[in-house]
């Protein structure tokens, strides 16, 4: 870790890596709040196959640190129901593509809890997975499956790009009365980035400026966020194109203004996403600037 500021500062932030600071945010939560508790496979023990919840079985002991057999389907029944009943559980899921034995759980029952009730009732779930490609783990490990989720009503999307995203996020999720799909990316995980020393809770549906731009504006999330900033980075030296890069941080709810803002200042706008064209969130974000800006 690197001190980029005095520890008495407002200011004062560390270096990070991703992976950490939601360690951290995880750490923070279970201690100041004993209804928090983590669920998934080889989570306690090994402290996750990304090391994200290292430590928490020796602080908070196995009642609140659960490991379990490879069974995702009773994991995240198990976590719906703990929720139900007013814990909140974070639930791990290794990747992405396991979640699709999670369907019916997250789909039809935490999904639709709220609605179900009146109101009356919540489901706050956190499931933490992580999707995208890399590390070369094949085809059914490495899959953007945000749009199935983006799609489902009664459900928050949250795809963090930097350290301090995630763990302001995270720390959001957590504390939310509904049920949140989490979704990491694998490659971002020993990312770097300043993350502040003090709690710094970020809402849901406040997208970030990554970079200030005039001429295009450039619409990305979770490991798109770095490769976009890249190429804006080329494309003001060596073609004089200044490009604002927006990472609206969570899909849903989706922070419509700041996007429609910028597309009316710039004019132009490109969108970013690594999942399949047809049918994803890219798709509708255009919708959304066709029909209102």
């Amino acid at each position: 870790m690197t001190n980029t500021a005095k520890p008495n500062s407002p200011s004062a932030s560390r270096t990070l890596l991703l992976r950490d600071g939601l360690n951290e945010a995880l750490h923070q939560e279970m201690a100041r709040d004993e209804r928090v508790f983590c669920i998934g496979v080889g989570i306690a023990e090994r402290g996750g196959s990304y090391k994200v919840t290292d430590g928490l079985l020796a602080e908070f002991g196995p009642q609140r640190c659960i490991d379990t057999p490879i069974a995702e389907a009773s994991i995240v029944g198990a976590a719906v129901g703990a929720a139900i009943t007013g814990m909140r559980p974070v639930v791990e899921v290794l990747f992405v593509d396991f979640t699709l034995l999670t369907m019916d759980q997250v789909v039809n029952q935490a999904a639709k809890y709220r609605l179900m009730s009146g109101g009356a009732r919540s489901v706050p779930m956190v499931l933490r997975t992580q999707g995208g490609v890399g590390d070369g783990v094949a085809a059914q490990h490495s899959q953007s499956l945000e749009g199935l989720f983006y799609h489902i009503p009664g459900l928050k999307l949250v795809m963090p790009s930097t350290p301090r995203d995630a763990r302001g996020l995270l720390l959001s999720a957590i504390r939310d009365d509904d049920p949140v799909i989490f979704l990491e990316h694998k490659a971002l995980y020993m990312t770097e980035g300043p993350v502040p020393v003090d709690e710094e809770v970020i809402p849901f549906g406040v997208a970030d400026i990554k970079r200030s731009g005039r001429d295009c504006t450039l619409i990305a999330w979770s490991n798109m966020i770095p490769r976009s900033l890249t190429a804006a980075e080329e494309l003001a030296s060596t073609h004089g194109i200044d490009v604002e890069v927006i990472d609206p941080r969570t899909l849903v709810p989706l922070d419509r203004q700041t996007i429609l803002e910028s597309v009316c200042r710039t004019e132009h706008v490109v969108i970013v996403q690594e999942a399949v064209r047809r049918g994803g969130v890219a798709a509708d974000i255009a919708s959304i600037i066709q029909a209102d800006a």
